[in-house]
């Protein structure tokens, strides 16, 4: 590419690795051969020199250019996203009009990363602006697309958290980035460069204790007791590490940090919740199953026994001892069913009894009719 002029050395770093940009002409051809097809083309910066010193200016722009493209070399060696599936210097507009813009935006669907951004921040970065990048981003990820309906905006508008009721399907950075495939914002992660180990610790402690609101899980709002389960839903996951450790051992090992966790995991490993939303179903589902269990258990407690035979009321006789307005037919509301048939028997048979008595009952005699007595009828039978 330098033999045709296509490419000239920006600038040589201190240790003499060269950062290479496309000349003014070829940018131009490269803008109108990519752009037509989404893949974004930074700008070109130009030339600028002190005019005293004649120095270059801006070369503490080319080391962090050079940390980003290593940061993208590195993650493409481990086999996360294709060549084409990195983006620098991408806008994501605030709704005060102020532009945060992310170093590198990766897209590794293969791998289990749909999009993930990502900051590389070398020593100069003051820790506390890594919170407000953190902040920012945690904005960004709950606006709403411009042409949101209008029952969603009036929601959204109603009170300050409102928008944690809005589906993500429904906010803007939906319409921007692909699904994450697991709860919460986008990922965001943090890679440090040229930096000393314990400049790192002290930037990721900051990040770690003042950003809490931007990334940590929140306990699930739930009657349930016993959940351990946590709710990523409105929080950004993030992650840490050093471009060192990426060049060491890959972007693809063990060399990536989750805040809120201890330890180093894999990038997947450390995107992934194993205390969220799955987890959350199972408590739940296993809650339901002993809940009703219990209640189970408390309602047999609670099951009348027979004041005669001693034997607990089935299902039936509960309901007809204690069913609104139909008590007054149960009987004795002490008795269980058998005992209650047994007294319904005997009860018939008395009746029938009584019946049958009063059927075969004899005519009475004129015997039996005292003195000054009236006769029963008007004629009687002579001797």
């Amino acid at each position: 590419m330098e033999d045709h002029q296509m490419v000239r050395i920006e600038s040589v770093r201190d240790d003499q690795r060269q950062v290479w940009v496309l000349t003014a002409r070829r940018h131009r051809e490269a803008k109108k051969l990519l752009e037509p097809k989404g893949i974004r083309v930074s700008a070109l910066r130009k030339e600028e020199y002190d005019p005293v010193t004649g120095e270059r200016l801006g070369t503490g722009y080319d080391d962090h250019a050079a940390a980003v493209t290593s940061t993208a070399a590195e993650m493409r060696r481990a086999g996360i996203g294709h060549r084409l599936g990195f983006a620098t210097e991408v806008p994501h507009r605030l709704g005060n009009r102020f532009v945060q813009r992310a170093d590198l935006v990766v897209r590794a669907l293969a791998f289990g990363v749909p999009v993930m951004l990502l900051e590389i921040d070398r020593p100069t970065e003051d820790a506390h602006e890594l919170v407000h990048k953190l902040r920012r981003y945690w904005e960004w990820g709950r606006l709403l697309p411009s042409d949101a309906d209008e029952k969603t905006v009036r929601l959204a508008r109603s009170r300050s958290d409102a928008i944690e009721s809005v589906d993500h399907t429904k906010r803007l950075w939906c319409r921007v980035y692909p699904p994450t495939g697991r709860e919460g914002l986008p990922p965001l992660a943090f890679v440090f460069a040229d930096t000393t180990a314990a400049k790192a610790a002290n930037t990721v402690a900051v990040l770690e204790e003042s950003g809490r609101r931007y990334w940590a899980p929140r306990r699930y709002d739930t009657y349930h007791r016993g959940i351990t389960a946590r709710d990523y839903g409105q929080a950004v996951p993030v992650l840490v590490t050093t471009l060192e450790q990426l060049q060491e051992h890959g972007a693809g090992a063990a060399v990536w940090r989750r805040l809120g966790r201890t330890g180093q995991q894999t990038l997947t490993a450390a995107l992934d919740n194993p205390d969220g939303d799955a987890l959350y179903r199972h408590q739940v589902a296993r809650a339901d199953v002993e809940e009703e269990r219990r209640r189970l258990a408390e309602r047999e407690a609670r099951r009348p026994v027979c004041s005669r035979c001693e034997a607990k009321f089935t299902e039936q006789r509960w309901e007809e001892t204690t069913a609104r307005g139909g008590a007054w037919k149960a009987g004795d509301l002490s008795v269980c069913g058998s005992c209650r048939a047994d007294d319904i028997a005997r009860e018939k048979a008395a009746a029938e009894a009584a019946r049958r008595q009063a059927a075969v009952s004899p005519e009475p005699d004129d015997r039996d009719q005292g003195p000054g007595k009236p006769r029963r009828g008007l004629f009687r039978r002579r001797d």
